[in-house]
Parts: structure tokens; C-alpha cells; sequence
């Protein structure tokens, strides 16, 4: 029997450019909303002791796959099945109460991942031990940094001997030492003939770990097949779109209008929101103007504006 069977995979979400238009919906009966699908027709299937890396850029939908497989969301459409019990290490702090202490919180997650009191019990000093987190064991989770959240949640997640084992870019946070401790409990892991499926923006750790990967790209599987193989295409396109973005600055500094800034100089530029008014941060969906002020040496100086939207990653 397969560890995992995803059939069709779907999910998409109603976007409303304001919560009023979510209630004339509702009272109209007509539709105010826009769909945005965030994972589209994904399947593939894992065997038992299965390792599978997800990668692709950021938005592809890969954290909304591995919550739908988490059970933390459900599919819009097409089935999934599981065997077994499920760990998953998702976004930093999920399924923490941060007024709890350490010690209080492992009885949470782990209760909440099936196991029995005398259970966690049990395997209570494994977890603490492999944290290592010193006194903030004792300490409520709200005084923690983001690399001991990771440390206790991944030490929760994998003390717990599941069969079918999440992780999201969770390793991404933490130290380098931990890090190691974590692929090696992995490997130890796919080592018993556990199923894991790994999310990283590290081509080295998902190389290392993972069998077999899928790259995900605007919701839909782009390749999927021997990790190596998938990584290399994978690279390949992210160098590709480096290069044409090279080139059209390239050109747009040579071409026409190259001299431009001896004649023409933005003194300030402004992002305001529908009001006019200027806008420090924007919500998916909003109007903007964008808004500069020039000074030019000359009666007869010309040229363009051009800007670029970066992410931060």
C-alpha cells in the first residue's frame, strides 16, 4: 500500500478586495470575489521509505501542498490518501501556545499528533535532550528565538516515530550545527523506511536527502522525476531568468536615453495608496500610484522613468 496518493491535488482561494464584499456575497448571492489557485492538479504517489523534495520559487505553491498533506488545509478539489501517522514541521511556531513553557508545549504537539500521555512520557527526555535547549526548557515558548522554536519543533516532530514525516523549510532557520543533527536524524529516518517529504530552497540538502524531487511552478508540477536531474533543470531556469534580466538592464543602460541622468534627476519618489495619501505597506489588490519628483538641467531634457519590483528573497 502507498505511503501517499495524491490524486488531482487543488486549492484555491477566494480573494475579496475588502470584507464588505465578502458579505454582499453572501447576501446578493453573486459573486464578488476573484479565485487565485494556489496548487493546481498535482499528483504523485510515495512508497514506503520514499524521500521527496519540493522546490521551486517562492508562491509556487509548495507550503500549500505540504499543508493540505499535514491536514492543516483541504484540498478545493481531488483526493489524498495517507498511511500512517503523520509529523509535520510547517511555519515557525505552528501548533505552539507561546504563554506554555517548553515542557508543556511538548505535551501539546504531541498530543495533538495522537500520541497518549504515557507515550509522550515516554519519550520525553529524547526530545528535550535533542533540542538542547538548556533552561528555556522551562521557559514559556514566547521568550524563544525563531532557532529554538525550530529546535523544539523538529525535536517534537521526529521523537514522535511518525511514518510519514513533513518538514518546510524549517532547517533554514537554524544553526549549522543543527542543521547536521537534523539531515542526520533524517537519514537515520529514511534509514527505517520512513516516508519524508522535504521543502528547501537548499539544492544541497534536498541532493543529499531526498530520492526524488518535484518543482513546482505557478501551482502546477513543471518536472518531477530523480532529484539530480530535476535540481539541474530546475537551476538551469533560475540562471536563465538571472541572464535576461542582466541583459535588459544591460540594454536599457546603452540604449536610448543613456545619457538621461546627466540631464534629469529624480529628487524624490512617493507610494501612495488610492487616497493619494503615501503608503508605507500595500495589501494584494490595491491601487497605487507612484509618484517622482525631477529636477533638469536643461529646458530641452528628456527621458524615461523606469522602476523594478524586487522581492526580498
Amino acid at each position: 500500500m502507498s505511503a501517499v496518493t495524491a490524486d488531482n491535488l487543488t486549492k484555491a482561494y477566494r480573494i475579496y478586495r475588502s470584507p464588505a464584499e465578502r458579505l454582499k456575497e453572501i447576501v446578493l448571492r453573486r459573486s464578488f470575489h476573484t479565485d487565485f489557485v494556489a496548487l493546481d492538479s498535482v499528483s504523485f504517489l510515495m512508497e514506503p521509505g520514499d524521500t521527496l523534495g519540493i522546490i521551486g520559487e517562492n508562491g509556487a505553491g509548495k507550503s500549500t501542498l505540504l499543508k493540505i498533506l499535514a491536514g492543516t488545509i483541504r484540498p478545493t478539489s481531488g483526493v489524498l490518501y495517507t498511511s500512517g501517522r503523520t509529523a509535520a514541521l510547517l511555519e515557525l511556531g505552528a501548533g505552539f501556545n507561546p504563554e506554555l513553557t517548553g515542557h508543556e508545549n511538548i505535551y501539546l504537539n504531541a498530543y495533538l499528533m495522537g500520541l497518549t500521555r504515557e507515550d509522550i512520557d515516554r519519550r520525553k527526555a529524547d526530545i528535550v535532550s535533542f533540542a538542547e535547549l538548556g533552561d528555556f526548557i522551562s521557559r514559556p515558548v514566547k521568550t524563544y528565538s525563531s532557532r529554538m522554536y525550530v529546535r523544539l519543533a523538529f525535536s517534537i516532530a521526529t521523537s514522535v516515530d511518525p511514518d510519514i514525516l513533513i518538514i518546510d523549510e524549517a532547517l533554514s532557520v537554524g544553526d549549522e550545527y543543527f542543521q547536521k543533527k537534523c539531515i542526520d536524524r533524517m537519514m537515520d529516518f529514511r534509514a527505517r523506511g520512513k516516508t519524508i517529504l522535504f521543502c528547501s530552497h537548499s539544492m544541497y540538502h534536498v541532493q543529499e536527502l531526498c530520492t526524488r524531487a518535484i518543482w513546482l511552478d505557478r501551482g502546477r508540477v513543471r518536472k518531477e522525476g530523480e532529484t539530480g536531474k530535476v535540481i539541474l533543470e530546475y537551476q538551469g531556469y533560475e540562471r536563465g531568468k538571472t541572464a535576461a534580466l542582466k541583459e535588459s538592464i544591460a540594454d536599457m543602460m546603452s540604449g536610448p536615453g543613456a545619457d538621461v541622468g546627466k540631464q534629469v534627476r529624480i529628487v524624490e519618489a512617493k507610494v501612495l495608496n488610492r487616497d493619494g495619501i503615501e503608503a508605507a505597506s500595500l495589501k494584494t489588490l490595491d491601487p497605487v500610484t507612484i509618484a517622482f519628483r525631477i529636477r533638469t538641467n536643461g529646458k530641452n531634457a528628456n527621458g524615461h522613468i523606469g522602476f523594478a519590483f524586487i522581492r526580498n528573497d
